[in-house]
């Protein structure tokens, strides 16, 4: 990576950045783009790139650079877009609170507690794996049991192996790239636990990290329990039934002396939830309009901070929206107001934003409840698409241009995905 230092920390910027990775990165890009002259970025890591800096697999760029990248790679050609624009970064720093004025307090190592005025806040901060507490997992707590997410950090940037014989539990994006990442390390995996009735990552990962490595998928199948003094020793995993609950009848112990938890992301909200943003149950992030602008005037939201996505390409395209919103908010330069909601219907769980305007083009993403074939997504009677696979794990994005609604008059849209015969 580039090197990045942190610099003078001013009292006074039009845009500040909450986050480092690449939501932060875009969306500093993209204030400065819309004419912002002050912006700063800030990350509570030593180096900007956020997660990126972990990912060494392939996989990354291809919607936004045309090219397929690994993370580190992706996460330099953004850092240097930032440094070259002259953004400054604040990295080691942490926010502690963002007041209804927008100052912002950060405390750094190298200027202790500091206060910051700001025009327009974009908060990009991410979001963290939930832990064994969060589906609470029975039996002993040996160590052993760790998150998928950090044992690739100890594996692709300390040099150290978690274990020697893995079981997963839950089949998210960050378990099925380390359960081929342990596979080429040497370390046996016993398979991929996931309690669903299908599977929560993308499908390319399935192929290529668990079919072309022969590591078994059980679906429907839970850890019921976790066995061992001082570490993992065996866990014991059951078939769940149609209601979730496990048939303890048809159990059975696996060896091994570690459990890798892959079973999803919480956002990291909590200066959302200080700034009393509204939040969306589903998503657990801010409620955002089509500008990315949050319930609060003048902050945005951007990133796995407003849902959790699935491609990092989405994430960069998001956030340069976020901020070149935020600098067109600084320079009063901002565009109408949207003027119809959204209203996730028939197997659609979420649309982000939560608002769109009828004169603008617009990205609209969602995520399906559960599998569908051969379907079709519709808006209201106005427009329809078909699509041949829907799946919970893989975002739908739908492009809409004002062409669509030249014959709506209403201010509410509703979005279904359903089968093709229904529509």
């Amino acid at each position: 990576m580039i090197a990045t230092s942190t610099k003078h920390i001013q009292s006074e910027y039009d845009v500040v950045v909450v986050g480092g990775g690449p939501a932060g990165m875009a969306a500093a890009l993209g204030a400065k783009e819309a004419g912002s002259d002050r912006v700063l970025m800030v990350d509570r890591e030593k180096e900007a790139g956020g997660i990126l800096l972990q990912c060494i697999h392939p996989g990354f760029g291809l919607q936004h650079f045309k090219e397929e990248l690994t993370g580190p790679e992706y996460a330099q050609r953004f850092l240097e877009q930032v440094l070259e624009k002259d953004i400054d970064l604040a990295c080691d720093a942490y926010v502690l609170d963002i007041d209804k004025d927008k100052r912002v307090k950060l405390m750094s190592g190298s200027e202790g507690v500091k206060v910051i005025s700001t025009k327009a806040t974009v908060l990009a901060m991410g979001a963290r794996e939930r832990t064994r507490g969060a589906i609470r997992t029975p039996g002993r707590r040996p160590s052993g049991v760790l998150t998928a997410g950090l044992a690739q950090k100890f594996v692709n940037m300390l040099g150290q192996l978690p274990g020697h014989r893995a079981v997963l539990l839950g089949s998210g994006d960050i378990g099925l790239i380390m359960a081929r990442r342990l596979t080429l390390e040497g370390v046996a995996v016993a398979g991929v636990f996931e309690l669903m009735p299908f599977a929560n990552g993308l499908n390319r990962n399935i192929v290529q990290c668990l079919h072309d490595y022969d590591i078994p998928l059980h679906l429907s199948t839970t850890v019921v329990d976790i066995q061992g003094r001082d570490r993992v020793e065996k866990v014991t995993v059951a078939p769940v039934d149609e209601h979730l609950t496990p048939m303890m009848e048809k159990s059975w112990d696996i060896e091994c002396d570690t459990l890798l938890l892959s079973i999803g992301l919480i956002p990291e909200n909590e200066l959302s939830h200080q700034l009393q943003l509204r939040i969306d149950p589903v998503t657990r992030g801010p409620v955002v309009n089509s500008m990315m602008e949050t319930s609060m005037d003048g902050v945005f939201a951007c990133g796995n901070v407003a849902h959790i996505h699935d491609l990092v390409d989405f994430v960069s395209q998001e956030s340069l929206l976020a901020g070149r919103n935020a600098g067109w908010y600084v320079t009063q330069n901002r565009p109408p107001a949207d003027n119809i909601r959204l209203i996730p219907g028939e197997n659609v769980a979420y649309c982000v934003p939560h608002t769109i305007s009828s004169d603008r083009n617009h990205t609209v993403y969602m995520r399906v409840r559960r599998p569908m074939q051969d379907c079709v997504l519709r808006l209201s009677d106005v427009y329809e698409k078909k699509i041949r696979y829907a799946f919970p794990a893989e975002m739908v994005n739908l492009k809409v241009r004002p062409k669509i609604l030249e014959n709506f008059h209403g201010d509410t849209l509703r979005v279904d995905i359903v089968p093709q015969e229904q529509a």
